[in-house]
């Protein structure tokens, strides 16, 4: 780990630990307890979360957002629709296809099962062939 590596994380994750990818978490901690600069940059970090979690959380009221879209009307700007069938459309067609999807992959299952059990089944007695020595006359009481 070093320490620009340790500032991506610090950067992408926060100072939180246990935010930080599983498989970087302990390089990154065993360079914090090594290394002033980089428990110097945690510090600095914390500082900067415990603010953000400290400023107040901004919400629009109804009136801001009235103005917002009644200005975007008022310059021309019309509200698009996504689909022709609106988001209700796009769940229903995206489930079908995951319901084709699920068929088409039991009926190939069901196909190749018989095939599959066949194969299994010719390579298991030919495989318990090869490992004995005893003749099939043998094994049937028809030798002499």
């Amino acid at each position: 780990m070093t320490h620009d590596r340790l500032e991506q994380l610090i950067a992408a994750y926060g100072a939180e630990p246990r935010r930080w990818p599983e498989g970087e978490r302990s390089a990154a901690e065993r360079l914090l307890s090594t290394s002033a600069p980089a428990r110097a940059l945690l510090a600095q970090a914390r500082a900067l979360d415990e603010t953000l979690d400290a400023s107040p959380r901004l919400t629009a009221s109804r009136a801001q957002i009235d103005r917002a879209v009644g200005s975007a009307l008022s310059q021309g700007l019309k509200p698009r629709n996504l689909r022709r069938w609106g988001w209700g459309g796009l769940a229903w067609l995206a489930g079908a296809g995951w319901a084709a999807a699920a068929c088409a992959g039991v009926v190939a299952g069901v196909g190749l099962n018989d095939k599959l059990t066949a194969a299994v089944r010719a390579d298991t007695v030919l495989y318990q062939a090869s490992l004995s020595t005893v003749d099939d006359a043998e094994v049937l009481g028809t030798s002499g």
